[in-house]
């Protein structure tokens, strides 16, 4: 795939001068910092050294005194609450933390988490209904519930107190419940906004820790849970997020729960785990139990004290999972040949596609390999139940969850964020709500913005590489949206005579550098082989990593793309 490349922002000189001798690090790491907004010393200290007190006071959120004093009531009465929560990475984590902690108070505390299958995204009739069957009065909804107006009203018919815990979009009009604990609510002065659901039930049980005068490391336990919410969600890392994410991964690498320690024992085995590990390790496996079947698998995981018993449990995560990879693998198959056998949908600015035996609970996944393929916004749906059931994703310039909701007339249901949603539409409608959606989507992109970019940091020289340019990038994580990893160019680059292809896909070989041959690795730039052999000169732009290999550490450059002279 052809990219652009674009630099990002040159920071003030002057700035960039002011920090490199206040903090007294390199130009380079300087600028890097300006770049990201982290202009003076204080800033930097605050960016380098998190503290947990920097966390914001839970009662600042709106109505979080309402829900508190409603959670009191039920605890005082021992009242029955149902903890109800979305199957993803973001809800089983969410509801895990919620329940875990409460269930300390209230011994009548349940958890319910919707099948996707039977029930779908969110709030569900089925879910209401076994609440009111089963003598709950207190419904606590984390990571959904925000656009479940009539669900609310439905819920209130039958005698269900609810408190909604989401971050996702409102609508215009918020449901009539008990109280809403979501920071992008209009009336919401909340000062961070991009909490994950699992960071706002934190913010409910550290609300309740703190006025029922209880000791913070009971809150303080859960944040290896919030840690894996933030990863996997791809919500933004910076201001409280950092924090919480900072030490939720201490709390992973040192102490983790039960169950995530039976889940990182089935990934990879690291010194130090990161964002990274999680979302594409930990995240997966908590995942694939609501893709495959019934996501209260995850939970039952998340909330286990014996270790033994968790085991077993994660077992069974991890079976789903390569249960989940097969289909995957095989629906991105059959969706790439659609777009690729149909000129028609290979000049489309979007893609919109569906498969009769797609499996509902990957196409999320297939969405995402196809943006990654094709680089244009994606709706991937299946049939269910005489429904069309879609998941989005979108490319960098384009909000779709904006998109979906201008085709409101022909959409049943959605909700989501400006790069990822969920939708679900009448199969009669498909064609036309195909169409309408091209139609936004070419009034609102240019052919350019469907070429993908590659943003670089800074260009530097390869002697700029040192072990000591390392250590400080890495206490510049956790990186993730909003603080990615930092990138590199550098012009008129030399392999010398080791490269190879690797898997069919992949390019190895070392690049001559003054201080010596330095390790690089391109993941699916098998193509540019033929470009960096014969001592010939190109351009690159890449990350700085540490790769650890027959217990030696080394530098290595993992290559974003390279582009020849």
């Amino acid at each position: 795939m052809e990219y652009r490349w674009r630099a990002k922002s040159t920071p003030n000189p002057e700035q960039v001068a002011l920090l490199s001798e206040s903090i007294r690090v390199n130009p380079n790491i300087a600028a890097i910092l300006v770049q990201r907004g982290i202009d003076s010393y204080e800033k930097a200290e605050k960016f380098f050294r998190p503290k947990l007190e920097d966390l914001h006071n839970p009662f600042l959120m709106k109505d979080m005194d309402i829900a508190i004093r409603r959670i009191q009531q039920a605890v005082t009465n021992q009242e029955g609450m149902l903890i109800y929560g979305d199957y993803d990475v973001d809800g089983t984590t969410a509801v895990s933390i919620v329940y875990s902690y409460f269930k300390s108070f209230n011994q009548n505390i349940e958890y319910y988490i919707p099948d996707r299958y039977k029930e779908g995204y969110g709030i569900s009739k089925t879910g209401l209904e076994y609440a009111a069957e089963m003598g709950f009065t207190l419904v606590i909804t984390l990571d959904c519930g925000i656009r479940s107006n009539a669900l609310a009203d439905y819920a209130t018919s039958l005698g269900l107190e609810m408190i909604i815990c989401d971050h996702h979009l409102p609508g215009e009009t918020l449901p009539n419940v008990a109280a809403i604990l979501n920071p992008k609510r209009n009336d919401c002065e909340y000062p961070y906004k991009e909490l994950s659901g699992a960071g706002i039930g934190f913010k409910l049980i550290q609300a309740y820790n703190e006025k029922q005068g209880m000791p913070t490391e009971m809150v303080y336990d859960y944040l290896d849970m919030v840690a894996v919410s933030i990863a996997s969600d791809l919500v933004d890392i910076r201001g409280e997020n950092r924090v919480l994410s900072f030490y939720g991964l201490k709390k992973l690498n040192e102490n983790p729960s039960i169950g995530l320690q039976t889940l990182l024992e089935d990934c990879p085995k690291k010194e130090q785990y990161n964002i990274s590990d999680i979302l594409f390790g930990i995240g997966p496996r908590i995942n694939a139990a609501g893709r495959i079947s019934d996501a209260t698998a995850a939970v039952k995981v998340l909330i286990e004290k014996d270790y033994n018993t968790a085991k077993k449990y994660a077992k069974v995560l991890s079976e789903r999972n390569h249960e989940r990879k097969e289909l995957d693998t095989d629906i991105t198959r059959d969706a790439i040949a659609m777009v690729e056998q149909s000129q028609r949908l290979m000049d489309k600015y979007s893609m919109v596609l569906k498969g009769e035996d797609w499996s509902k609970g990957v196409i999320g996944i297939v969405a995402s390999r196809m943006v990654e393929q094709f680089y244009k916004p994606t709706i991937v749906f299946s049939l269910n139940d005489g429904m069309l059931t879609g998941s989005a994703r979108s490319i960098k310039t384009f909000d779709i969850h904006e998109a979906i909701g201008a085709c409101g007339d022909l959409v049943e249901q959605f909700g989501g964020h400006k790069y990822a949603a969920g939708l679900s539409i009448k199969v009669e409608n498909f064609d036309a709500f195909a169409d309408k959606f091209e139609a936004i989507v070419r009034e609102t992109v240019t052919a350019e913005d469907l070429i993908p970019v590659v943003e670089y940091d800074l260009e530097i020289e390869t002697q700029s590489i040192t072990p000591g340019m390392m250590k400080i990038l890495k206490q510049l994580s956790p990186f993730g949206p909003g603080n990615a990893i930092p990138v590199f160019r550098t012009n008129n680059l030399k392999a010398n005579q080791s490269a190879k292809i690797i898997k069919d896909r992949h390019l190895k070989m070392q690049i001559t550098t003054p201080h010596g041959n330095m390790d690089s690795i391109g993941f699916g730039l098998a193509e540019y082989w033929p470009s960096v052999t014969d001592g010939q000169h190109f351009h690159a732009c890449y990350c700085i990593e540490e790769n650890t290999f027959n217990g030696r550490t080394n530098l290595q450059l993992r290559l974003q793309d390279i582009k020849t002279q």
